[in-house]
């Protein structure tokens, strides 16, 4: 893979027996990296290097929560489920991929990376926010126990609902689009003013795979009673979910709304669950917010307005999904003003996604794959390199072209990464024209 992890100051949370084993993890790594260099080690390295990368995780993950508890971390439950998530799913995940393909490269390569850039990413955001440095992205789950029932309970309602065999994707969704999607809001109140926002978000074919079916739609398009009949479906669909919710008792549906995918992004933030879910039929998401989180969005949906409502909503979604010449650009910046410039720039004449992590990006490619990518150099959890690595390492990714943004060419930098084969390089600080100029000029080329 061409890279070492260097240790940095910044890495230290001064907590002396976490900051030892973070020491130890990144020299694990660095030994893992040198190796798999050598085609004659590579299975050796899984074998043996997954076993021993795995035994001091744990024991990290073993003195890091019994010093969270000495302490009353009062983010001790959500963090020890982080590494639950990573133990009893990721590492499980990347082992089963590695016996699948015999120790491929390609599965070397992957498990690196991946344990590589959670390693990175963990160190930087939720382990330093054991000292209040920083903050956790999930803050504000459910109880453990809590988002396992509704996980368990979601499975079987879509079983016994729709016949469809439903597995977890994901417990971490972050908001990335998939497919042509349709964005339900629903917003319950208690009897003390206190609310909750129910996102679920649902590819439009499994709507019409299910709803639609069922009443004999045989278009393939979703007309205006479908559309009604889902959003009656998805509410008895939710509030059976929430009748098996100790938490949820005494909330009633107070508001609902139909939203864009950009509208759903500006509500989108600190889900207390957020589940990603694969039926055979359609992805769909359930996302619940916490109340505090809660923000205007979209027109409230009621019975005099329900049919004029669905219906601009149909149209408005059909314009933005009908076929386009239109190339994908996926942004990938840590930056919020970096990535809403680069949209602002490219928006008129391509269709421009953005994520603000190496991780979101990966999960973005993987739901809808872009023409190109434009992936920041510079980003302080998992560096541009590590994300190139990550998307070289996916068979389904290996050729799509990214361009860097750097505000550096040093000659340094553009050596390490050509194993990589980057298309190139687009320096942040030139004129955002010249930027676009050269944007323009990579597609014609290709065209011609």
């Amino acid at each position: 893979m061409g890279n070492q992890f260097i240790w940095q100051d910044r890495f230290s949370i001064g907590v002396d027996i976490i900051d030892r084993e973070h020491k130890k993890l990144f020299s694990i790594m660095n030994r893992l990296l040198t190796f798999s260099e050598q085609e004659d080690k590579i299975q050796w390295v899984c074998q043996e290097g997954l076993k021993y990368f795995k035994d001091h995780a744990m024991k990290h993950f073993s003195e890091e929560e019994v010093y969270m508890a000495s302490i009353n971390y009062k983010g001790y439950e959500s963090h020890r489920r982080v590494h639950d998530n990573f133990r009893k799913n990721t590492l499980p995940a990347l082992e089963r991929e590695l016996m699948r393909t015999n120790y491929s490269k390609d599965a070397v390569s992957h498990f690196l990376s991946v344990c590589a850039g959670w390693l990175i990413g963990h160190t930087l955001t939720e382990d330093r926010a054991i000292t209040g440095e920083g903050f956790s992205q999930w803050e504000n789950l459910l109880p453990e126990e809590e988002e396992l029932a509704v996980k368990q309970l979601i499975i079987y309602l879509v079983k016994d609902m729709f016949q469809l065999d439903t597995r977890l994707i994901s417990d971490r969704y972050s908001g990335e689009r998939f497919g042509k999607g349709i964005y339900f809001r629903m917003i319950y109140m208690n009897a003390k003013g206190e609310k909750w926002e129910i996102f679920t978000i649902h590819e439009e074919k499994l709507l019409l795979e299910t709803v639609g079916k069922m009443m004999g739609n045989q278009s393939g398009k979703m007309s205006v009673i479908v559309m009604n009949a889902c959003r009656y479906t998805i509410r008895q669909f939710v509030e059976r979910i929430l009748e098996h919710l100790p938490v949820a008792n005494g909330f009633t549906l107070q508001d609902e709304n139909l939203l864009s995918y950009e509208q759903f992004q500006k509500v989108f933030s600190k889900p207390q669950c957020s589940l990603l879910f694969d039926t055979g039929a359609g992805y769909f998401a359930y996302c619940a917010m916490a109340p505090h989180s809660l923000q205007e969005a979209g027109t409230s949906i009621v019975t005099e307005n329900a049919v004029l409502e669905v219906s601009n909503y149909l149209k408005n979604n059909e314009k933005q999904n009908e076929p386009t010449s239109q190339k994908k650009i996926l942004v990938i910046d840590d930056s919020d003003t970096a990535l809403l410039a680069m949209k602002k720039l490219l928006g008129n004449d391509y269709r421009v996604t953005t994520a603000n992590s190496g991780t979101a990006g990966i999960r973005c490619m993987t739901l809808d794959c872009p023409d190109l990518v434009l992936l920041d150099y510079e980003m302080p959890i998992c560096d541009g390199v590590q994300v190139l690595q990550m998307i070289r390492a996916e068979k389904e990714f290996a050729q799509i072209p990214v361009f860097f943004l750097t505000a550096r060419v040093d000659k340094n930098s553009i050596t390490k990464v050509m194993p990589l084969r980057p298309e190139g390089y687009l320096i942040k600080n030139q004129q955002p024209a010249d930027i676009k100029k050269n944007i323009d000029g990579y597609f014609r080329k290709k065209m011609a």
